[in-house]
């Protein structure tokens, strides 16, 4: 298995190997879809709001591909579902960008020219 450029970062916790092999098993899902992937790039938050007692993991990935790069963003209470989260919506937006390109592939138009085509004899 080809490892790829996957990029993880953590912002107020520290990253463990667990969490690091779970990210980087849940992003090599996203290149089965797009095989042009530059780099993945993958940003985890933990955040403790001290007014509401609410624990909140924040996962953000970056997608570069060769045209639009693609973010995602996913908020919840639990790091792995954050994570889920943020692959899923990733992976959409990668499926529809294939989908796209295969049908303004295929898709076809009439043109209407102005001018008499002679026959071929």
């Amino acid at each position: 298995m080809k490892q790829h450029d996957v990029i993880i970062s953590g912002l107020n916790m520290d990253l463990t190997d667990a969490i690091r092999n779970v990210v980087q098993a849940k992003v090599e899902k996203l290149y089965e879809h797009e095989d042009h992937i530059i780099r993945m790039r993958v940003e985890l938050e933990y955040d403790s709001h001290k007014r509401t007692h609410q624990n909140e993991f924040i996962a953000k990935g970056t997608l570069e591909v060769r045209g639009n790069d693609h973010n995602a963003h996913a908020e919840t209470d639990d790091l792995y579902k954050s994570i889920d989260e943020m692959v899923q919506k990733l992976d959409r937006m990668i499926r529809r960008r294939s989908r796209l390109k295969t049908v303004k592939r295929k898709d076809t138009h009439v043109i209407d020219l102005p001018v008499d085509i002679p026959k071929a004899v």
